[in-house]
């Protein structure tokens, strides 16, 4: 069976994506494409452009420092503002995102082509909150897809007892298989302590007697971003010290991106002992992090696949592709090619 451990389905990103105000997700939107690493264009010529109109840098993990700049979902993958009169645009999502939403059967029509049997959907505040949709999907094919629980992040410390009745019925009443827990959405908020804080035990307490696993999608916070990072990491080891029954997924890799030395990745030595702890996994996902730094079929992690395998172990590592973001690089039959032809060493 081939497992994508890591894909998405959204609805329609110009509507409110579950949030009570259709306002509320195109401010998420807006901090997301804005502090994102695809490059800015004009829309006229496609000429470079920046991100000043659209959020204040100095303040950027938070949604206060975004700035008034008719920031818009258009079409085609694409996201608009305008800045002194001219129109720029991000491509986030490829251009066969026509209508900027992703249901179900899109992705198990991707996934049939690629000859992948099931995947596991994942979360982001920026493509929704709420659990129906998943779980909508789930029940279109119960067979094909699974689902991660979520609870908005930034709400956990304020209504622990709140928080915890959402997943509990995401994965009790409607079929969802774990959490995924995403820190910096905590900062969008104006939250920028540990995740491990006195405040948050309540909530972690009842999802571990849930025996689920969580799913950490670990970020720089504030700048220095190594630092920050380093400490997310730190945390999370702490976590799985106080829950050492819970299964616990680092999603997406190691934050490839801040690793990259010369023609390949250095790992720094205090993300790899992290993994000493059995009970953490590792989600591989190089082409939507490194894609626009690597061609396919990226020689240059070849090493670091051989280092995750021998230090980590193949049983703890998870194959995923961030469909169908992943596209504006590679197409999903390149993701897996790039595991079940280009390593040989597996």
């Amino acid at each position: 069976m081939i497992f994508d451990g890591h894909a998405y389905t959204f609805p329609p990103l110009n509507g409110p994506g579950g949030f009570s105000d259709p306002d509320a997700l195109r401010r998420h939107l807006q901090q997301a494409i804005a502090v994102h690493h695809q490059p800015e264009l004009r829309a006229k010529d496609r000429a470079p452009g920046d991100n000043t109109a659209l959020i204040d840098m100095d303040d950027w993990p938070s949604l206060d420092s975004l700035k008034p700049s008719d920031f818009r979902i258009a079409e085609n993958g694409r996201f608009e503002w305008t800045s002194e009169g001219e129109t720029y645009f991000k491509q986030y999502f490829p251009p066969s995102v026509i209508d900027m939403s992703y249901p179900a059967n899109r992705l198990v029509a991707e996934m049939d082509y690629a000859g992948v049997d099931k995947a596991l959907l994942h979360r982001t505040p920026y493509l929704g909150v709420g659990n129906d949709f998943i779980a909508d999907c789930i029940a279109q094919y119960p067979d094909r897809l699974t689902g991660l629980a979520h609870a908005r992040e930034w709400m956990i410390h304020a209504d622990p007892d709140g928080s915890i009745a959402t997943v509990e019925r995401a994965v009790n009443e409607q079929g969802l298989s774990g959490l995924h827990f995403l820190p910096p959405q905590l900062d969008l908020y104006g939250y920028d302590g540990p995740w491990d804080a006195p405040e948050f035990l309540p909530f972690w307490d009842g999802v571990a007697s849930l025996r689920i696993p969580v799913f950490f999608s670990l970020k720089e916070r504030r700048p220095p971003v190594m630092e920050s990072y380093l400490q997310e990491v730190a945390t999370l080891v702490r976590w799985m010290e106080r829950y050492p029954d819970v299964p616990v997924v680092m999603t997406h890799g190691m934050g490839w991106r801040m690793f990259i030395e010369g023609d390949g990745l250095n790992i720094n030595e205090d993300l790899w002992s992290a993994f000493d702890n059995p009970n953490l996994h590792l989600q591989w996902l190089f082409p939507i992090g490194l894609g626009s730094v690597w061609d396919y079929p990226m020689p240059q992690v070849r090493s670091t696949i051989e280092d995750c395998v021998n230090r980590i172990g193949a049983d703890r590592i998870m194959w995923g592709t961030d469909m169908p973001i992943v596209m504006r690089f590679w197409t999903y039959r390149q993701n897996l090619d790039h595991i079940r032809e280009y390593t040989e060493s597996l």
